[in-house]
């Protein structure tokens, strides 16, 4: 059975702190949801995914209401 990449965004990019908005390197074959903030603690996303879109939405939603 071969191996699926579900998010496979290729090699480079960085990861980034939901809370802090530090930057890392990504890391190969290390999801960026698995590293964790050296400032914060926090877990982070891998910049420009799905998952990241998903949450400048809602931050900015929610930057909006205030």
């Amino acid at each position: 059975m071969a191996n699926e990449h579900r998010h496979d965004m290729g090699a480079g990019g960085r990861c980034i702190c939901t809370k802090c908005d530090k930057t890392i390197a990504h890391r190969d074959s290390v999801p960026c949801r698995e590293e964790r903030c050296p400032e914060c603690d926090a877990k982070m996303l891998r910049e420009g995914s799905h998952h990241h879109e998903l949450f400048l939405q809602k931050h900015s939603k929610e930057k909006g209401d205030s």
